[in-house]
């Protein structure tokens, strides 16, 4: 079993990816820190010295491997299912979940965050909440092929999830 999770940053792949592969008793793979580990820099540093395109390709080259593991919940960067056919590749993997967040709790999730993202370092919160309609805008027609579309705009519990993936 292959379980992709996909969606904007800070809608929770992570921590949602984490819960639901305890519940069904299989491995968790964040993409973003295997890409990390794999080329032994942050994505921060890989989109400083290769730029969005170098970040990509890496991406790219990280989703193809995950799609041959087994037994696994992948919660994939929040772009990677937009570029190339990633979408594609996903869909003929496993299972795809969108976990579609408002814009709202989005950006109150994002400006919470601890994690570095290089993509909205140093926007205010009215420039925040711009970028992410936009780029939602960009988006919607790649997650929305989804097997599930989990829509919120409060915290997910596990059960919430569980029940959405296996229905």
């Amino acid at each position: 079993m292959r379980i992709f999770l996909i969606g904007y940053m800070g809608s929770g792949k992570s921590t949602v990816g984490k819960g639901l592969a305890k519940n069904l008793n299989l491995s968790f793979i964040d993409m973003d820190e295997y890409i990390e580990e794999r080329n032994m820099r942050t994505i921060p540093q890989i989109f400083e010295q290769d730029g969005e395109s170098g970040f990509r390709n890496i991406e790219r080259k990280a989703l193809l491997e995950l799609a041959d593991f087994e037994n696994v919940v992948i919660g994939t960067g929040g772009g990677a299912p937009c570029f190339f056919d990633n979408m594609d590749v996903i869909k003929k993997s496993g299972k795809s979940v969108y976990l579609k967040g408002t814009p709202r709790i989005l950006a109150e999730r994002l400006r919470n965050s601890k994690v570095e993202r290089p993509l909205i370092k140093g926007k205010n919160d009215s420039e925040l909440l711009a970028f992410i309609n936009e780029s939602l805008d960009k988006r919607e027609k790649w997650y929305m092929q989804a097997d599930v579309v989990l829509e919120f705009d409060h915290d997910l519990s596990d059960g919430e999830v569980l029940k959405a993936v296996v229905s």
